[in-house]
Parts: C-alpha cells; structure tokens; sequence
C-alpha cells in the first residue's frame, strides 16, 4: 500500500513525467493506493474538478484516523517546529496520516521532506 499526496495526484492527472507519477500509475494497477483524508478534501475542494477525476478520487480508499491522531499531528509539527523548519497544517496532517497507517507517501513537495528525517514519515518512490 502507498498514499499519494496531492501534488502528485494532480501531476497523474495531467499527465505529468515523473517517477512519483510512474509508482502512482503501479499502484494503481494493482489496486495499492490510499489518500490521506486531507488530500481526499484538497482534490475535492478545485471548482474546476473535471467529474470524471472526481468520480476517480473518490474511489481510491482513505486513511481512517486512528484514535490520538490529533495529538500526535500537534506533537509532530511543534517537533518540526522546534528546529525551525516548515510545517504547514495540512502537510502535517497528510504526513500524520501516513505515518500512523505506516504507509509511504509519494509526494513531489519537499516540504515533506522535514517529515521524513524528523517524523518518521517515510517518502516513496
């Protein structure tokens, strides 16, 4: 199993070269992807979704938060945090996700990045 993060969803849909977008298409074949329930919100919230990639993205499973998961995206981003790196909200979130799920994450925002040598996320590819 692997999650995707938006930026790579949105580079799969308009055809984008790339690695990330090669595992996602993997995965994808074999039926092997998750979102992260943020991403899932974040695709969903373009005005101009075509329907199509909407019906597409709404199909492929989601995350389920596991109990605590709050507190652990709070502890994780003021951990980020602390050695003054960024961390956005909803990065922190995605990451959370995943590293609760103990799944990889294919990602093309380096942001993520700080997750992975800091959180425990792990980054796929």
């Amino acid at each position: 199993m692997i999650a995707v993060d938006t930026s790579t969803l949105i580079s799969f849909f308009r055809d984008e070269p790339g690695p990330d977008v090669e595992a996602l298409d993997a995965a994808l074949d074999l039926g092997h992807v998750a979102l992260p329930p943020l991403v899932l919100t974040e695709c969903l919230s373009d005005p101009k979704l075509d329907r199509q990639v909407a019906r597409i993205v709404k199909s492929i499973p989601v995350l389920d938060p596991q109990p605590g998961y709050w507190e652990r995206a709070g502890a994780t981003r003021a951990a980020i945090l602390a050695r003054g790196l960024r961390a956005r909200i909803a990065d922190t979130l995605i990451a959370q996700s995943c590293i609760d799920a103990r799944v990889p994450l294919l990602t093309r925002d380096a942001d993520f990045s700080h997750f992975s040598r800091h959180a425990g996320l792990i980054l796929g590819s």
